[in-house]
């Protein structure tokens, strides 16, 4: 199982805030691949907030003890005090991102997104955007650098207004068999992302054009499908560099680059910092918080 979190003064314990509109106490994402079954089960609920991502397979949530399968592309609200119960298995291959927060506005702040008192699943489609927040604020609750906790704040409203947006144009979504394309396309890149993949051809083995692949796709994932895969891959090796000894030449083979030179040039690009450089922060990062504890 991967786990990868951060917590507000690192602690796990629940709190309310009252000085605050909004709060973010903790973040963290959970992929489940040795440990077959993860349940969790919180029949008091706790003293804030909680917003979780299905990005990829399946959930298992109850609600009034009634059970609701989640598949990727929703995501699912928790209120203070509600009971929590929800079931994670490795069959289903769950990547799932959450974030806990609180605040004396925290009502307002929703409503004025579009999530009302009663909703508790959210239509919220696949994005590549809603793993970068999430994992923005979980680095940010890492390594503490001034200012993070407005910058927690910060990431997570951008989160809220891209939930809104998705909302919105909820009702123009309405066709389950191009939800179900998409939803397909989706799984076989997350599953094949560090293979040669041709959009073209898979297009053509789905009886369908690219030009109306690409635009549906990019409409369900805010991304085209290069970009998707290429954000796959740099994810994964964001992963293999921060829990493997792999060396950077290794990692670019593994996730689909079969030039090294050219993987550490777009990974820079796109982090801002070599592969070596990444490893680096972390290693440094994980040892300033060794010495905190």
């Amino acid at each position: 199982m991967y786990i990868n979190s951060g917590y507000w003064h690192q602690t796990r314990l629940d709190f309310k805030d009252k000085k605050h509109p909004l709060f973010i106490g903790s973040c963290g994402t959970y992929r489940l691949y040795t440990v077959k079954r993860l349940p969790t089960h919180r029949p008091r609920g706790r003293l804030d907030y909680q917003l979780l991502y299905v990005a990829s397979g399946k959930a298992h949530f109850y609600f009034s003890g009634e059970e609701k399968i989640i598949s990727a592309g929703n995501m699912v609200l928790y209120r203070p005090k509600e009971e929590q119960r929800y079931y994670y298995y490795a069959a289903e291959q769950p990547e799932i991102y959450w974030v806990h927060f609180t605040g004396n506005n925290v009502k307002n702040i929703l409503r004025k997104y579009g999530i009302t008192d009663d909703t508790s699943v959210i239509y919220s489609g696949v994005s590549m955007e809603y793993k970068r927040l999430y994992l923005s604020m979980i680095q940010e609750l890492q390594m503490k650098r001034e200012d993070y906790e407005e910058l927690l704040v910060h990431y997570f409203m951008q989160l809220l207004i891209s939930i809104h947006r998705q909302i919105l144009v909820k009702p123009r979504k309405k066709n389950l068999m191009l939800m179900d394309e998409m939803d397909r396309a989706v799984d076989y890149f997350r599953e094949h992302y560090n293979e040669a993949i041709s959009i073209e051809a898979y297009a053509a083995d789905h009886n369908i054009s690219v030009g109306w692949f690409i635009q549906n796709f990019k409409q369900y994932t805010q991304t085209t499908p290069a970009q998707y895969i290429q954000s796959l891959r740099i994810t994964n090796a964001k992963l293999l560099l921060e829990t493997t000894n792999y060396n950077v030449s290794e990692i670019s083979n593994l996730v689909g680059y079969e030039n090294p030179l050219y993987f550490s040039r777009f990974f820079k690009k796109q982090c801002g910092m070599s592969p070596v450089q990444f490893r680096k922060q972390l290693l440094a990062a994980d040892a300033k918080n060794s010495d905190t504890t």
